[in-house]
């Protein structure tokens, strides 16, 4: 399985990834919020690592966690993605009923959703075909989006999905039907239906705008939180807009279903919306994967709202959720108040594209919207407008920037005093720092996972040059001769010591028939976390060199450590030496000296093997 997924292709499916020189690709992680890139993939060698928060492993592991599934159920994942029948053991396939939660539920949904576009076919959805067409969509455009249609009959999902061999408690599990007096009835029911799909493709649930008038439901309805919709990680739309998002280096975020339809087919192919929730974090740290970090990359996101109340509080909210996209968030309100899908009705595809292309800064956008609230003809009101807005540009992280929405700020209130404002400015962010105790986070450490509880300095020369020998034992082992030679004491940390057995217990590095599956290898012969957390960290990090490795300066790192830990061994002797009286102990000095003139001899011939020097 692991070599029919290719690691970069999953992984790109979730963050946008570059390349990262020497082989390797990196992207921002998906485990936790990071502004520089610190998650690397080897391609070569089917490993992912970051240097960040210390997760690591194989393309199981990652879609293990990225997903949170059991090893079985992330096996079940990539095979669907790889077209692999698996075959279980322990007599042939194991019942359906049997297999992994989180499939059977995926399942369910995909036969759920073709089953909605046949139905959007039939005579019953002409009301649902109308509404399509009467927003500019044709047959070709439902069909590209999954359009659907929900009978109106209480049972016509489930009694479809029954037949495909789901069992009720799976169909209720799932948000498809819910749990009557008289068992499961159909959860949408004569309703327009839209598949809402995670980045990787796969439907997870529905958005359902009811059709009658006179029914008493929701205007919108979407499925309820179960295992597989999280509406708070769901963006509507990303499975077709994720590719065209990294390209271009901007997402758009719409309101509506439609709004989405309309964009896409307008041109603006990086249109996403939010499933029933307003915009939050979780989105946001969607959206900064695939735009690969903010200011160095140059990625915006740009909300669009509709012109009214609601839609400037909806922007105001974004702008208090989302201070992680700082100033590459932007704001596109349509003045007469028009939603993008309504807009490309009356005006044009063209309308849509320009409404995108006239986006104002999210934070310009918000401090307007403060200084409209007071009356700027008089002194009071310009003062208490400037306050207002104050705290607004104090959370502005560019100092520059910061400062020219200041003087902004003096201009649009007619203050005409822009010292003052700074000022006001000033105090507001010092304000702030005082309410957080001035207290400063601790310079994070990169992390190291230790194969044994011991002090662990990445800035050791010494353990340096031990690190680059195991990084290439473990990503190049071709080129590692000599290192089978090494004996545990050359390592002079636990970490380093337990690695270099684990390589000797798999035969050695002349046992690595495969490079590239030499490191999977090891992990696996791992006999616990930690160092297969240290052999995967070692296998991804890049190596410290000049240009490309070859032969004989692998070997000269691997001999100068090997003489390296000689000078230590002597070192630790002549210490010993120098504490004996030569009378008293002159048995124990005669063994010294003669351990002594064995290290000396050694430490010849690695030079004179590897070429190396002291």
């Amino acid at each position: 399985m692991r070599e029919r997924s290719p690691i970069a292709d999953v992984v790109g499916e979730y963050l946008q990834l570059r390349n990262a020189g020497g082989g390797s690709l990196k992207g921002l992680c998906p485990f936790h919020d990071e502004k520089s890139p610190s998650f690397n993939v080897t391609p070569s060698r089917n490993l992912w690592y970051c240097f960040g928060c210390g997760e690591g492993g194989d393309v199981i592991a990652f879609v293990q966690q990225m997903e949170h599934l059991s090893f079985v159920e992330a096996v079940e994942n990539l095979a669907r993605g790889a077209g692999i029948q698996l075959r279980y053991e322990q007599g042939g396939y194991v019942p359906r009923n049997e297999q992994g939660q989180r499939q059977r539920l995926i399942e369910a949904h995909k036969a759920a959703a073709e089953f909605y576009a046949e139905q959007l076919l039939s005579p019953q959805a002409q009301e649902a075909r109308r509404f399509l067409t009467e927003r500019g969509f044709m047959r070709a455009d439902a069909e590209h989006f999954g359009v659907g249609y929900a009978p109106p009959g209480w049972e016509s999902l489930t009694t479809h999905l029954r037949g495909k061999g789901f069992t009720d408690k799976e169909i209720i599990l799932g948000g498809l039907a819910s749990q009557g007096r008289r068992g499961p009835y159909d959860k949408f029911r004569n309703r327009l239906l839209w598949p809402v799909r995670e980045v990787t493709g796969e439907v997870v649930g529905f958005g359902a705008r009811k059709l009658d008038p006179d029914d008493d439901g929701p205007k919108y309805l979407n499925t309820q939180e179960t295992p597989l919709f999280k509406k708070s990680t769901l963006l509507y739309g990303i499975d077709l807009a994720k590719r065209e998002i990294a390209k271009q280096r901007q997402a758009v975020v719409v309101e509506g279903y439609t709004d989405v339809m309309a964009c896409h087919l307008a041109g603006v192919t990086t249109a996403i919306a939010t499933c029933g929730t307003s915009f939050g974090e979780e989105h946001a740290k969607i959206l900064r994967r695939m735009l690969l970090g903010r200011s160095e990359f140059g990625g915006e996101v740009i909300f669009t709202f509709d012109g009214d109340a609601a839609g400037q509080k909806a922007a105001l909210r974004a702008f208090e959720e989302t201070h992680g996209f700082s100033s590459d968030s932007f704001v596109a309100v349509q003045a007469d108040g028009l939603d993008p899908c309504d807009l490309r009705i009356q005006q044009g595809d063209a309308a849509v594209r320009d409404l995108v292309a006239a986006r104002k800064p999210l934070v310009e956008f918000v401090i307007r919207s403060r200084i409209i609230e007071h009356n700027l003809d008089t002194n009071e009101g310009r003062l208490a407008a400037i306050d207002a807005a104050a705290p607004v540009i104090a959370t502005i992280r560019d100092s520059g920037l910061r400062r020219e929405y200041a003087k902004d700020l003096d201009k649009w209130t007619g203050f005409m005093d822009e010292q003052q404002v700074l000022r006001r400015v000033s105090q507001h962010m010092s304000d702030k720092r005082a309410s957080r105790g001035q207290r400063q986070a601790p310079e994070p450490v990169r992390p190291v996972a230790p194969a044994e509880a011991a002090v662990y300095n990445l800035r050791d020369p010494s353990l340096q040059r031990e690190r680059q020998a195991l990084k290439i034992a473990i990503q190049f082992p071709g080129l590692a001769a000599g290192f089978d030679q090494l004996d545990d004491d050359t390592f002079g940390v636990p970490q380093h010591r337990a690695v270099h057995q684990l390589i000797r217990t798999q035969g050695g590095v002349e046992a690595a028939a495969d490079p590239g599956q030499w490191a999977g290898r090891l992990r696996e012969a791992a006999p616990n976390e930690a160092q297969q957390g240290l052999v995967t960290q070692l296998a991804v990090e890049p190596l410290e060199v000049d240009g490309e490795l070859d032969e004989h300066f692998a070997g000269l790192i691997i001999g100068t450590v090997r003489i390296h830990s000689i000078n230590r061994q002597e070192s630790n002797l002549k210490a010993r030496l120098g504490r004996l009286d030569a009378i008293a102990d002159a048995e124990e000095c005669t063994a010294i000296l003669t351990q002594l003139g064995a290290l000396g001899q050694r430490k010849r011939a690695a030079r004179d093997r590897f070429s190396g020097g002291a």
